[in-house]
């Protein structure tokens, strides 16, 4: 059928050419003015989201701004952006930002004076299956939390808001009634022009060459017009923006690649399709279709991306790139699939216009953690229109004020390190980025480009093992092992909602970890020493952490590195070493964004040494009772308590081995140890291990038992339960703060003011009890929590608890109108909303204790993983 369409389209090119489709550009001055000799803040890149900055600057008092644009504004990949103002997201920062943008497009032309193309279409996002139909269900609850107007359809409801759509093969669809479209041109001129009369002052056809940097800060810019003084300096040059932070003396990493993006337009319809008609996506064929001037623009993100421009900026204003119609054809074939009306209907042009991905789906934003007061602000994935005008207000609100405004942290450029900056990984990982937009994501899913960067020295002793892989902040880590006569690819394929395959093995090891002795790999913990000559490495923790770190030689110390607002910038555990010396162990993704916190916390003109061994040790979990027995038998040491009390840590030999750092936690509240291997080592100690703990029934286990066993001990998780917005009073980590030890430390007055006024978010564990494992939809992570009927929170993370035989729940409750007290929370009678089905649940502040075989310790409580 598409066949003769294809060939009729082909002939009208051969004849007629392309006819350009974006708005009329207004005519740039002939006039050049001379670049101010400085600016407080130059932004790079005049599209959608410099301009949302810019704008969102000057809404916040910041007028001294300069915008540079190397073409002419808004005619980067924002002038080819399909307009679509979508607030459906599946992490909440994005939400926010995209209902945000909606809110504003709204009411930017009345504030300006210019016209945006803003009109509230609606969207209805279609489904095929009913995993599909349960992810959006999942999406609808999300949605509803944040107050946005959302609901489930039926086919037959779809049909009455677009009948050019095909229905016979759908089972539902999701209808978001206020999404919008715009004209992402007129929105960065009106942006731009709200700005300038501001202040703003904006040079088009000016190239930023690189950032002059003066002690590890921002000075200024050069330009190919000369040089600017400036204090804050913003990347938002799209595509551009990886090449622009590589070219400074002092290199900014900003993980993103471009590929080629595909939509087509048509001649308006027989009637003209109306300009209200809602937005479809069709995520299982590929595609997403709007109404374009009575006609119809479509494209997809196809299956075999096409990246491009590995190196270079090599086009000062993004052209249509050539035609590719065979690469466009199976997502044509989709279209007219869904909408087969347009079989007879004329198109005018292909679009193939550069986007920029990144590694992980989600924009990079956010201060560089090597050049004070460098940001970043690109790689939108695809979604610059929805996220351009909440990413610019949450970007000029962290430079204002010194901090983001929420938690932005799944978007921080700091969760990413160098070494996920590598052309090679970049360009792989993009082509697997893309289509994923549109796969369907089941809880757990893992990327599969860009693996085995990061190992263990045990990887493939693991591997051979059984081992199942998942992978953060680019290092492998052990999911489960899969015992032998198991069928490895299914397990590997498995996708779903409910009952996972890998349910029975990771019982097993949660069992085996309770009775016997297991072993964790858990290497990819970040891992820094701090040490000085005199006492100023002591004196320097001590004003950067919560608790008190004066502690005699050996002492293991849980802690939390705080902010001004008592929230957590990070969750640690340090030892102390000797008088001067100490080793600090955070969560695997703290290893960029911590080491930036230390140094621009720690005095510039100390002897203060400080080092990242993450690499240089492998650890080793080994949890279980037997543990003790394992570890006396190759130590030659007791190892009771006794002998080696709780949170105590002993260099101390093991096998051949000698100077392993042995500490008395597990990081699960059950008990054993944790071993810090010089590297050389790793091996020789795993096979020791293994050798002599067969007669205690020793076996490997992975992250998921881990994460079973910290859940169901109400152990928070750093960047999902905890984040820079959480203070240790609100999660019942008091007994971590020390307020009134001697020295002053970073939070302490926060928390002082937060403990006497109360605090209205609470920690909560719920106890799922109406909820069948084997048949019900599973809890994961973003359900809804409702007291009394009323939405009050969303849980943060879960797990099936094996112990307790239910599934466990963690999560924050909030209140408006008082604090939160116990008393409030054993007033109420809770829910979980897991795709809109709500199953009764049991709230707790404490875990069930009772029911667990050892006492669960105050101190042993989880830093995170």
């Amino acid at each position: 059928m598409h066949a003769r369409l294809l060939s009729d389209l082909q002939a009208h090119v051969r004849r007629y050419g392309w006819r350009c489709v974006c708005a009329p550009h207004r005519a740039a001055s002939t006039e050049v003015q001379p670049l101010p000799a400085r600016a407080q803040v130059v932004i790079c890149g005049g599209g959608i989201m410099g301009a949302s900055v810019a704008y969102h600057l000057s809404k916040l008092g910041w007028h001294d701004v300069l915008l540079l644009e190397q073409g002419r504004l808004a005619a980067g990949s924002t002038r080819f952006c399909a307009g679509m103002v979508s607030t459906i997201k599946h992490i909440s920062i994005e939400t926010e930002m995209a209902d945000y943008s909606n809110k504003l497009y709204q009411q930017l032309e009345g504030e300006t004076g210019v016209a945006t193309g803003y009109k509230k279409t609606g969207s209805i996002t279609l489904a095929q299956t009913q995993d599909r139909l349960i992810s959006l269900k999942r999406i609808v609850s999300r949605l509803r939390m944040k107050g946005i107007p959302c609901e489930i359809i039926t086919p037959k409801h779809v049909a009455e808001l677009h009948p050019l759509i095909n229905i016979h093969d759908l089972v539902g669809a999701m209808y978001v009634p206020e999404d919008a479209v715009v004209s992402t041109t007129d929105v960065t001129l009106a942006l731009v022009n709200a700005a300038q009369q501001k202040g703003l002052k904006v040079h088009e056809h000016t190239t930023v060459n690189h950032v002059l940097v003066e002690k590890g800060h921002v000075s200024g810019v050069d330009t190919d017009r000369g040089q600017v003084e400036c204090e804050y300096f913003v990347n938002c040059a799209g595509q551009w923006a990886y090449e622009l932070g590589l070219s400074n003396e002092s290199p900014v990493s900003i993980p993103l690649h471009a590929c080629e993006h595909f939509y087509l337009l048509t001649q308006h319809l027989q009637p003209p399709l109306e300009d209200t008609s809602p937005t479809v996506v069709d995520p299982d064929g590929r595609i997403y279709i709007r109404n374009w001037q009575g006609g119809i623009l479509s494209g997809g993100f196809e299956k075999n991306p096409k990246p491009i421009f590995t190196e270079g900026r090599n086009q000062l204003e993004i052209q249509n790139l050539q035609e590719d119609w065979d690469h466009f054809e199976p997502l044509l074939t989709a279209l007219l699939r869904r909408m087969p009306s347009l079989e007879a209907l004329e198109i005018l042009r292909l679009v193939n216009c550069p986007e920029a991905f990144t590694p992980d789906m989600r924009c990079v934003m956010g201060e560089s953690p090597t050049l004070l007061h460098y940001f970043t602000l690109a790689g939108m994935n695809s979604q610059g229109c929805s996220l351009g005008g909440g990413a610019g207000k949450f970007l000029a609100e962290w430079m204002v004020y010194g901090y983001p405004v929420d938690n932005v942290w799944p978007l921080d450029v700091k969760r990413f390190g160098a070494l996920q900056s590598s052309r090679t990984f970049l360009r792989h990982r993009v082509m697997e980025v893309m289509p994923l937009i549109y796969d369907l994501k089941v809880p757990r899913w893992d990327f599969q480009t860009g693996r085995q960067l990061r190992t263990s020295p045990l990887y493939d002793r693991l591997d051979t093992q059984g081992a199942r892989w998942m992978e953060k902040h680019g290092f492998e880590r052990a999911k489960y092992f899969v015992p032998p006569g198991k069928d490895l690819l299914a397990l590997d394929q498995s996708k779903t909602f409910y009952k996972p395959d890998w349910f029975d093995i990771v019982g097993s090891e949660v069992k085996c970890c309770k009775e016997a002795v297991c072993v964790i790999d858990m290497s990819s913990f970040t891992k820094f020493e701090i040490s000085s000559p005199g006492e100023q490495a002591l004196d320097t923790l001590q004003y950067l952490f919560s608790n008190d770190l004066d502690v005699p030689v050996g002492h293991i110390v849980h802690t939390g590195m705080l902010n001004e607002r008592g929230g957590y910038e990070n969750d640690c555990s340090i030892v102390r070493l000797n008088k001067r010396r100490f080793f600090m162990i955070s969560p695997t993704d703290q290893q960029v964004h911590c080491w930036s916190w230390l140094r621009q916390h720690m005095p510039s003109d100390s002897d203060l040494f400080l080092e990242d061994v993450t690499w240089k040790y492998t650890a080793l979990n080994l949890i279980g009772p037997r543990a003790v027995d394992v570890l006396s038998e190759l130590s030659y040491a007791p190892m009771t308590p006794e002998h080696f009390p709780s949170l105590f840590c002993k260099e101390m030999s093991v096998g051949y081995a000698n100077g392993i750092r042995v500490m008395s936690m597990t990081h699960t509240g059950e008990p054993g140890f944790t071993l810090y291997i010089p590297i050389e080592y790793a091996l020789h100690v795993y096979n020791e291990l293994m050798s002599v703990g067969q007669k205690y029934g020793i076996r490997n286990a992975g992250y998921y038992a881990l994460r079973s066993l910290r859940i169901e001990k109400f152990f928070a998780f750093w960047g999902q339960d905890l984040d820079a917005f959480t203070t240790p009073l609100e999660c019942g980590r008091e007994f971590r703060v020390k307020l009134d030890k001697g020295p002053d430390f970073i939070g302490r007055e926060a928390l002082l003011k937060q403990r006497e006024e109360g605090f209205f978010k609470r920690f909560t564990m719920f106890i799922l009890e109406d909820h069948d494992t084997d048949l019900d939809l599973w809890p994961w992570w973003g359900e809804p929590i409702y007291r009394n009927g009323e939405h009050v929170g969303k849980t943060t993370s879960s797990a099936y608890s094996y112990t307790l035989g239910r599934h466990v729940c963690l999560g924050f409750i909030h209140s408006n109108q008082q604090p939160i007290t116990p008393e409030f929370i054993n007033r109420g009678e809770y829910h979980i909303d897991i795709a809109g089905q709500r199953f009764k649940a049991k709230a707790k502040l404490y875990p069930f204790s009772s029911l667990f075989t050892l006492r669960r310790r105050k101190d042993e409580m989880d830093i995170g993983f």
